[in-house]
Order: structure tokens, then sequence, then C-alpha cells
């Protein structure tokens, strides 16, 4: 039996948490079905936002801040400027074979009918949380953590993005020149 939650008792945290939800299933879906594609990378930017509301629920500051940087920020950006390099706003509908959208009409029903099964039969977690009393989520500990017991590797990766940057620029510096 699904369980209806009640609403006139929730917490504040459960209210944003539906909030949040509602946004992220509402921008994901209309990622999907929007016909233009820089309408389609900002509502998948909204939905990314979103996500980030949810880790900050969690008490994961560090993550949700990953995530809108890395995401949001980056591989957003990279996308719409891949969108408006291609010139992919123009409205051409590709006419597919009927094989292939009854079979991404069945593939659809099969995954939709594994995760219904599996929500229905899924368990909820009973118990006491074990808690060591101590948070491992918090960037004060995060970074503790970085740049003790991780310092070389650490170290290693920001010298290795900082090798890729400047292997980048003079690849595309000698491009330029031999043109």
């Amino acid at each position: 039996m699904i369980h209806i939650p009640d609403f006139a008792h929730a917490t504040t945290v459960q209210v944003i948490f539906c909030f949040l939800a509602f946004i992220t299933v509402i921008t994901a879906f209309l990622t999907i079905f929007s016909r233009n594609p820089i309408h389609s990378a900002i509502y998948l930017v909204i939905c990314f936002f979103s996500i980030a509301g949810h880790y900050l629920l969690l008490n994961s500051q560090f993550l949700a801040v990953v995530h809108i940087i890395v995401y949001s920020g980056a591989i957003m950006i990279l996308f719409l400027f891949t969108i408006m390099l291609m010139n992919l706003n123009e409205q051409r509908e590709v006419h597919r074979p009927r094989i292939t959208r009854l079979g991404a009409i069945v593939s659809f029903c099969l995954i939709l009918i594994v995760l219904i099964t599996i929500f229905i039969n899924s368990k909820p977690i009973v118990g006491e949380y074990d808690s060591t009393g101590e948070d491992f989520q918090s960037i004060k500990v995060l970074g503790k953590i970085l740049l003790d017991e991780y310092m070389v590797p650490f170290e290693f990766a920001s010298i290795l993005l900082l090798v890729a940057m400047i292997g980048t620029v003079l690849l595309s510096k000698k491009e330029k020149l031999n043109k």
C-alpha cells in the first residue's frame, strides 16, 4: 500500500523537499520534451540547482557547491556553447522509422515496469542510525582530510590539471600560428 503524506502536519524540511522534488521532476520532463535545445539546456540547469537543494537538505554543503560549480557551471556552459556553435536551434524534425519508435516505446515501458516493481517491493529502512558523532560532510572536516592525509594525491591532481591547461593553450596557439 502506498503511503500518502499528511501535508497538514508536515515540517518545513518536508515541504522544502516536496517543492524541490516537484521542481526537479518538472524541469527534467521539460528538458526531455522541449523542442528548443537552448530551452532544454536551461531547464537542465534549473534541474541541477534543485538537485543541489536536495544535497543541502541532506546537510552536504560541499557536495551541493561542487555540484553547482561542476554541472551547472562548467558542463552546462559547454553544452550551451556547443548548441550555439552547431546552430541546433533550427526546427528540423527528423522522421524516424516506425520500428525505432516502437522499440523506444517498448524499452520505456519495460524500464517503467521494472522501476515500479522495485518501488512497490522495496522495504523501508527500520532501526537506529549508528552515529559516531563526527561530521564527515562538512567542508571543514573534508578540508582537513584532504590537506592532511591526502595532501600528495591532491597536489598531484592539481599539477595534472595545470599541465593540461597549459598544454591546451599551447596546442591552440600552435594551430593559430600555423594558419
